[in-house]
């Protein structure tokens, strides 16, 4: 089968790598470009992979390469909305890294960018492929769970200078990586959504203080109420010593989940909790990551000319719970929503 679709990478950071690899590994895709800021990268990750392709230090350059019809925005968390608002009038189909935004009126500009040109669209909250994620969501649309009435999803992560983090110098800085919760809670959110099937309608959260080289509070706890009466609690934290956890805990009147262990009605008999026969999510490093299950899904939505159910208009909705956190920390008081009509 040839490869049809030239895919243009834009950053040639940490997870650009990622996105490199799996296109290479599906037969509708190859890499027809890449862009950094910093020359020099571009061409070392293409030398990397032995790709012999055109490599920029401008977005507009890439952009203006008639072989690329999809883009993976792989830049600094607040290039985002300006990278994906210039990709959509570009008429380029985009994959684009979360979060897509880190405040309100960029979120709003890339959203309806996007509407305007009609383009294909991914937000790339990568562990809805994740196996014992989606082991969990088979579960509750085969009613193991029943109604979920509470679910505590947590991101921890030990996050330092000393774990020489390729993104750490903008990480941690609020001007470039927004906020714990959008940096990394914003998968536990995505996920509070996407198993419950529901949307989130207000928010209030609390924050710890600046650590370290953080220029925001590197803790953050948020409890969320859903429209269909469940409660949510999300926490986030990358300050504290711990392995990477990523717990997932929904109790349900038909069953609960706590992790590995499973405990419901549905099997007769049961004395204890039963075992999840998945792998769940155990490591930060972005080689861990489902990418090509992503990526495969996104270029099928591309081919069959659908929409994915983690389009932006999906991704923009987890945005703004994350950044409802990140208001009601700040003053004191819960957030309704939606931010953005």
């Amino acid at each position: 089968m040839p490869r049809t679709l030239g895919v243009g990478i834009l950053g040639a950071g940490y997870v650009a790598g990622e996105h490199i690899r799996a296109y290479g590994n599906n037969p509708h895709s190859y890499v027809a470009a890449i862009a950094s800021r910093t020359l020099d990268k571009a061409r070392a990750r293409a030398g990397e992979f032995g790709l012999d392709v055109p490599v920029y230090a401008e977005r507009d350059a890439l952009l203006a390469n008639p072989e690329v019809r999809i883009v993976s925005v792989c830049t600094p968390n607040n290039c985002h909305a300006e990278d994906v608002a210039a990709a959509a009038a570009a008429g380029k189909h985009i994959l684009i890294e979360k979060p897509p935004a880190i405040e309100v009126d960029g979120l709003r500009k890339m959203r309806d960018a996007v509407r305007r040109a009609g383009v294909k669209t991914l937000v790339g909250f990568v562990l809805r492929w994740n196996p014992y994620l989606l082991t969990v969501k088979r579960l509750l649309e085969d009613g193991v769970l029943g109604r979920v009435v509470l679910a505590q999803l947590d991101y921890w992560h030990h996050i330092s200078r000393d774990d020489q983090l390729p993104m750490y110098h903008w990480l941690v800085r609020r001007e470039t990586g927004g906020s714990i919760f959008l940096a990394g809670g914003s998968h536990a959110v995505d996920a509070v959504r996407w198993l419950l099937d529901d949307e989130v309608v207000e928010v209030t959260a609390y924050s710890g203080r600046p650590a370290g080289d953080y220029e925001y509070a590197p803790t953050t706890v948020a409890l969320l109420k859903l429209a269909g009466g469940a409660i949510a609690k999300v926490s986030a934290c990358v300050e504290a010593y711990t392995p990477y956890v990523f717990n997932v805990e929904l109790l349900g009147d038909m069953g609960s989940i706590r992790n590995e262990k499973l405990y419901t009605r549905k099997l007769p008999g049961q004395r204890g909790w039963a075992t999840v026969p998945a792998n769940m999510p155990d490591s930060g490093d972005v080689s861990h990551h489902p990418f090509q299950g992503e990526i495969d899904h996104f270029l099928e939505c591309i081919v069959n000319d659908v929409e994915s159910p983690l389009n932006l208009e999906s991704g923009v909705k987890t945005t703004e719970v994350c950044l409802a956190a990140d208001i009601s920390a700040a003053e004191g008081r819960p957030v309704r929503l939606p931010l953005i009509e």
